[in-house]
């Protein structure tokens, strides 16, 4: 099997876990981690059996592939120093502070063929996978992704935090484009939203109502979707999925509606998302999540942002 040599650049809650997985992936020769906090890097080098770094400079002359996983405002300088310098970027999410600093980046991918994919998991998590399939045609979806707070995030509001991945899964589930929306929010615990309620309207007719909270002692995060014929339901943690299907035009007790319960892929999302990014560096060809369907989750939550009603 091919391997390209790896790299992580911030090893903090999420990217010591891009460490983790990266270290002993088949396709990954992992040279090292990066991290301004030097405890923390040498204590994940020594977990991963790799060299540490403070600055990712050290780095760029013999890293092939690097996960960028630095607070938001940071990705684009970083990114744009290794793409220069030819290496492939998985980039966490929010890709960019700015739609702008996106293009430029994909710009610049494009013209140095390298591959650049963004940090959106869920499109990797297998309930999803497993849903599109009975995905037709969505008359409604109902979001909802709770969590508690996490002051790493404060400088970004929980819609740059959490429901930017729900804004890319509808993106990517309806293909269609947002036409209008309606956003109301609150600041409980930061400077920033803290928890926001969103309508959006797709060019379809789909109406999407999402729910965004980091005001929340455990985690819940689900998404319905609505068809004339059908109601499927997915627990993103869970990972579970049910469809409730009509049998018949006319619906006259509950032995007229088949429950379907699809066969679940096992295994971890972020594994599943670090693979798909492997594979694009080393063959050369585009990742699930690419850089623009990264900067258009961003310019949709950007968006939202801006027109909150508080």
């Amino acid at each position: 099997m091919n391997k390209i040599k790896t790299a992580v650049i911030g090893v903090g809650s999420l990217g010591r876990h891009h460490a983790r997985i990266l270290s002993t992936h088949p396709m990954s020769e992992f040279i090292g981690v990066v991290d301004a906090d030097k405890k923390r890097a040498e204590a994940i080098s020594k977990d991963c059996n790799c060299a540490h770094y403070q600055d990712y400079s050290s780095i760029l002359s013999t890293a092939q592939a690097v996960v960028i996983a630095v607070p938001t405002p940071f990705h684009y300088k970083i990114a744009k120093d290794l793409i220069s310098s030819g290496i492939h970027c998985l980039v966490e999410k929010p890709f960019t502070e700015t739609v702008e600093e996106a293009e430029e980046l994909i710009a610049l991918a494009r013209d140095k063929n390298i591959v650049v994919q963004v940090g959106l998991v869920e499109r990797f998590n297998p309930a999803i996978a497993a849903a599109l399939p009975y995905i037709t045609n969505p008359r409604f979806v109902e979001v909802n992704r709770l969590g508690p707070y996490d002051p790493r995030t404060s400088h970004i509001g929980v819609v740059l935090d959490l429901m930017i991945h729900d804004i890319d899964i509808l993106l990517y589930m309806l293909k269609d484009k947002v036409v209008g929306l309606d956003a109301y929010g609150a600041k409980v615990l930061s400077d920033n939203e803290d928890i926001v309620k969103v309508r959006l309207k797709f060019s379809k007719g789909c109406v999407a109502d999402i729910s965004a909270s980091r005001v929340s002692l455990e985690k819940f995060r689900k998404i319905r979707v609505f068809q004339n014929d059908s109601y499927i339901s997915v627990d993103y943690i869970g990972r579970t999925l049910k469809i409730y299907k009509k049998k018949k035009e006319k619906i006259t007790s509950l032995f007229d509606i088949d429950v379907i319960k699809p066969k679940i892929e096992q295994g971890e999302p972020l594994y599943f998302e670090l693979t798909n990014f492997l594979q694009s560096a080393i063959e050369g060809k585009k990742p699930l999540v690419t850089g623009e369907h990264g900067r258009d989750a961003l310019e949709i939550a950007l968006e939202i942002r801006k027109n909150i009603k508080f």
